[in-house]
């Protein structure tokens, strides 16, 4: 992380309103947070593996609804408890389907989904389509 990005985020104007007209993300080569290293390790997906502390913690399960932050929420609407009911996982259906090639509502219709459908089998083929999408780097920022 770059130190101050989330200063320069909340004090350019025009940045900050890309950033919430795009659902909250931007474009790579316009986000202060991210270094060279960090699009790097953003676009191998490297930058995903301290999440396994939290699965091996309890905290996350392997596959399930990616976390979000808090202004994501409004997102999900009056499903917003269906989505917060289970536990987030760091491979999602949303994930495996595309990625950041998806908008966000897209993005909540993909999650919610998983939720009304988890099981085995689905959990299974979410987890082998991530593995092909990290390979190909499919929808990576």
């Amino acid at each position: 992380m770059v130190v101050g990005a989330a200063d320069v985020l909340k004090n350019d104007a025009e940045l900050y309103k890309l950033y919430v007209a795009n659902s909250y993300k931007l474009p790579p080569d316009k986000d202060p947070r991210i270094t060279k290293l960090g699009h790097f390790l953003r676009k191998t997906s490297i930058d995903e593996l301290p999440q396994f502390i939290n699965i091996f913690k309890g905290d996350m399960s392997l596959i399930g609804p990616r976390p979000i932050i808090e202004e994501e929420l409004k997102e999900y609407g009056d499903r917003v408890d269906k989505f917060l009911s289970v536990t987030p996982g760091a491979m999602g259906y949303w994930q495996a389907s595309g990625r950041s090639n998806i908008e966000y509502p897209e993005r909540c219709e993909y999650e919610l989904y998983y939720v009304d459908h988890a099981c085995f089998l689905f959990d299974l083929k979410i987890l082998l389509k991530n593995i092909v999408a990290i390979f190909k780097a499919d929808g990576a920022f």
